[in-house]
């Protein structure tokens, strides 16, 4: 019961900061995964040294998620325990294994092949064909979708900035077959309960269909190696 009210606690921080929908999700998936490891110990009841192994311990997919789960561990340190950081430093850890990977193109296209389901398949084919972020992606809107031009609007990226990306023939077809199945309205991926398909669903696809040990970033960070293994110049 305690560590469920620590994780409120944080919750209730995250809109008192004004941090964002995505960032919260993002943070909140973390700090419950950190939770969940721990089993029936009481979060009070640990010392910086657990906290500090976590992370060292932790099979990181790529620098973005490294920074992700660190800083979502801070937090739950600074806000959910308030405590200070004179006691952890919170340090990356220092092995190059547990740092950015990419999938071998062969199997990933093997992987996505073999995906029955037309929604998943479409989220992780467009996530793999324009390296777009697990943001991009569920923030993706109909209207951003130009068969004309065959380019996607990238809205408010990271940064805030617009971009555009190149919009395969392939994957608009899958798209079309995705659409005409399930009628999406605004956004081009709905939730189960929501009008968006979250961060966390999106993730858990990727482990489901890809590897458990994969992650949504590794599929942008694949297929940019895909691109320059095939000349094109990032």
């Amino acid at each position: 019961m305690l560590n469920e009210k620590i994780i409120k606690i944080c919750e209730q921080k995250f809109i008192y900061l004004n941090y964002s929908p995505q960032t919260k999700e993002n943070y909140m998936c973390h700090i419950k995964s950190f939770v969940k490891s721990i089993g029936n110990r009481q979060i009070i009841h640990l010392n910086s040294k657990d906290f500090q192994t976590y992370l060292d311990n932790y099979n990181f997919s790529s620098v973005s998620q490294q920074n992700q789960v660190i800083n979502s561990i801070r937090f739950l340190y600074k806000y959910g325990l308030e405590k200070k950081y004179d006691k952890v430093s919170f340090k990356r850890p220092k092995s190059e294994k547990k740092l950015p990977k990419v999938i071998e193109k062969e199997f990933l296209l093997d992987k996505i092949s073999k995906i029955e389901n037309l929604k998943h398949k479409s989220i992780i084919t467009l996530a793999y064909s324009t390296g777009m972020r697990v943001s991009e992606v569920c923030n993706l809107k109909i209207e951003d979708i130009d068969s004309k031009r065959m380019l996607i609007h990238i809205k408010n990226g990271k940064g805030r900035k617009d971009r555009l990306v190149p919009l395969s023939s392939v994957v608009l077809d899958l798209l079309r077959k995705y659409f005409t199945s399930y009628t999406p309205k605004e956004y081009l991926f709905n939730g189960q309960f929501s009008s968006q398909y979250s961060h966390t669903s999106c993730n858990q696809i990727v482990k489901k269909y890809i590897g458990k040990e994969c992650h949504f970033h590794l599929l942008r960070h694949s297929s940019f190696t895909a691109l320059l293994e095939a000349g094109t110049d990032h």
